[in-house]
């Protein structure tokens, strides 16, 4: 039997979608939406121009899938980790923080918020998908998480829909200097995600005043 046999092509045509994506993923990354070109992602992956075009019919597309299956998918399976959750609300704060660094902040995934920050105005058509599958789900989680501290006497928020800022920003934060200056010059800008996550979430959950009997620093030697 020949090695190209029917079913080794069957399996090698069902995994072409993946291979595609992970190419467009990676490229994406290090060159931007404009800047990456169909042929570099095709090559990369190992195909031809045509054969991407028979799974994805644009650049755009191609992009859309590679949002939807690092990011957009994955809320139906975080919202199930909501429901699931049975303890306490700041424990499932940070949980969520630390999960998602480890899911999406620590992977290439992560490098497309800034993507979309620095290309959105230019393709208000992709910025209006990304708003729509990842940064409206994203914010509803969150506030899921705030409300939940919320109704079980938790937490005291005034404002629950801009506090899903201040869980929000500190992630984007670590996204964008992963993907700019800590790619640069990471001795200069280096940071210690489980530190840096750590520290966000006891602010969050705790504020900036003092408290008697609170040490006046929590900084570390």
């Amino acid at each position: 039997m020949s090695e190209d046999t029917p079913i080794k092509r069957e399996r090698r045509k069902q995994a072409r979608p993946g291979e595609l994506l992970e190419a467009a993923l990676s490229l994406f990354v290090e060159k931007g939406f404009a800047g990456t070109r169909v042929e570099e992602v095709a090559a990369r992956a190992g195909v031809s121009k045509g054969t991407l075009f028979l799974y994805y019919a644009s650049k755009e597309d191609l992009f859309k899938a590679v949002v939807h299956e690092t990011l957009a998918g994955r809320f139906v399976e975080w919202n199930e980790e909501f429901d699931r959750f049975v303890g306490s609300t700041a424990d499932m704060l940070r949980y969520c923080l630390n999960s998602w660094w480890e899911r999406v902040g620590a992977t290439q995934a992560s490098g497309i918020t800034k993507l979309m920050f620095s290309e959105a105005r230019n393709f208000p058509d992709l910025a209006a998908y990304y708003q729509e599958q990842v940064i409206l789900p994203g914010t509803l989680l969150i506030r899921r998480i705030l409300q939940r501290g919320v109704d079980r006497g938790e937490f005291a928020i005034p404002d629950l829909d801009y506090a899903v800022f201040s869980v929000i920003a500190p992630m984007i934060h670590l996204q964008m200097n992963q993907h700019s200056f800590g790619a640069c010059v990471p001795a200069a800008f280096a940071i210690d995600p489980g530190r840096y996550i750590a520290a966000q979430a006891e602010i969050l959950l705790k504020g900036l005043l003092q408290r008697p009997g609170q040490p006046l620093s929590g900084g570390q030697a």
